[in-house]
């Protein structure tokens, strides 16, 4: 799963046994070399999707990280990318990184809590990658109404949301121990590490967009492929805030 260059096993303890947001400050150095980043074929994907609905002057970037989903925002927007998290030590990998490309749009980092974002409606983009499950689901709500607030009308909010693990398959057994090791790793230990694979449900998180304001439409990734029923494997869910 680690390249050489990736964490050793000692050091994903000690993030696994601090907050998210130390845990995060540690793992930075790193985190490029490991399986959490999102892979390059979603991001062109996505980068591709997101092209046929713009153009766009204004983006930002939710949890970014160490910047991979502002790689695509430079891609579709014109004018400037904001990335917003709260781990200074992926920020401060990611200012780092980014490289410098005449002519493209303006880069800006903020060190910022999602759930009380500090912008105004001045966005035309919002987009976030594997970033929710360190929402628990009552967190949703208000997280989502943070980015309806800070888009103008007609803006959008874009992810892509992988297709759920086939009951009983490898996968599905994996993801469940994962998270039934966190519960219980949160249960007997502070500070708590949320990181849930399970919790992040289409079906609720279209009602909560709705709810938060947003007509929302799928669209089928379709470089990712589909499964054996010919569903897709992944969507980008677009939440547009209405004009």
């Amino acid at each position: 799963m680690f390249t050489p260059q990736g964490p050793t096993l000692r050091e994903l303890v000690v993030q696994a046994l601090s907050s998210v947001e130390r845990g995060y400050d540690l793992l930075a150095p790193k985190f490029d070399h490991t399986p959490y980043r999102t892979p390059a074929a979603v991001l062109d994907s996505v980068t591709g999707t997101l092209r046929r609905l713009g153009p766009f002057d204004s983006g930002l970037d939710v949890c970014c990280g160490t910047g991979a989903g502002l790689g695509v925002l430079r891609q579709v927007c014109r004018e400037r990318v904001t990335g917003v998290d709260f781990s200074a030590g992926m920020l401060t990998v990611g200012r780092a990184r980014t490289p410098v490309v005449p002519d493209a749009p303006r880069t800006h980092w903020v060190r910022a809590d999602a759930r009380a974002l500090p912008f105004g409606p001045v966005f035309d983009l919002a987009v976030s990658f594997g970033a929710f499950g360190h929402f628990v689901p009552r967190e949703r709500p208000g997280l989502f109404a943070q980015v309806h607030s800070v888009l103008r009308p007609g803006g959008r909010f874009a992810f892509p949301i992988v297709a759920p693990a086939r009951p009983g398959s490898r996968l599905y057994w994996s993801l469940l121990a994962f998270d039934t090791a966190m519960r219980v790793r949160n249960a007997l230990w502070r500070p708590r590490f949320v990181m849930y694979y399970r919790t992040f449900r289409l079906a609720d998180v279209r009602e909560e967009l709705v709810r938060a304001g947003f007509e929302v439409e799928l669209q089928a990734l379709e470089e990712l492929g589909r499964r054996a029923d010919g569903s897709p494997r992944c969507r980008l869910v677009v939440a547009t805030r209405p004009s």
